[in-house]
């Protein structure tokens, strides 16, 4: 049994980097947006000459293929984005993962109460996909 997993949300740090390290020798695949800043804001300007919902149009691709939607609120910026990510899997009924740090589980208790899974660190969600997988907890 292999499981797609979408990373949305904060794009600024390696997060995705660590779980996918994590995850090594798993059947997992992975899935992000761009994460190339300049390259997300300016992709419609580039394609069609005026700011398009290209972004928007991968991004509901990918969640919609995915099994497992893993959603990271950052600590530098308010990621609307990621929380409309985790609304649209929630409503797509996609397993919802979100990782942020603790200061952030007031404003996000919404978000957390639709989620499977509420973790602090990439390591976690490795492990959780790990389990998910071959049942497997951590030593």
């Amino acid at each position: 049994m292999g499981l797609k997993v979408y990373l949305a949300g904060e794009i600024h740090t390696d997060w995705r980097v660590k779980i996918a390290a994590g995850c090594a020798g798993l059947d997992v695949e992975f899935s992000a947006p761009v994460t190339d800043h300049a390259a997300s804001d300016d992709c419609g300007v580039a394609i069609m000459g005026a700011e398009a919902k290209l972004n928007a149009i991968r991004t509901r691709k990918a969640i919609g293929d995915a099994d497992i939607v893993v959603v990271r609120f950052g600590d530098k910026y308010k990621q609307w984005n990621a929380a409309f990510d985790a609304g649209q899997a929630y409503a797509l009924g996609k397993s919802l993962i979100v990782m942020h740090q603790a200061e952030h589980q007031h404003p996000l208790k919404e978000v957390d109460a639709a989620a499977l899974a509420v973790v602090e660190t990439p390591a976690q969600v490795a492990q959780i996909l790990r389990y998910v997988l071959d049942g497997s907890l951590p030593q």
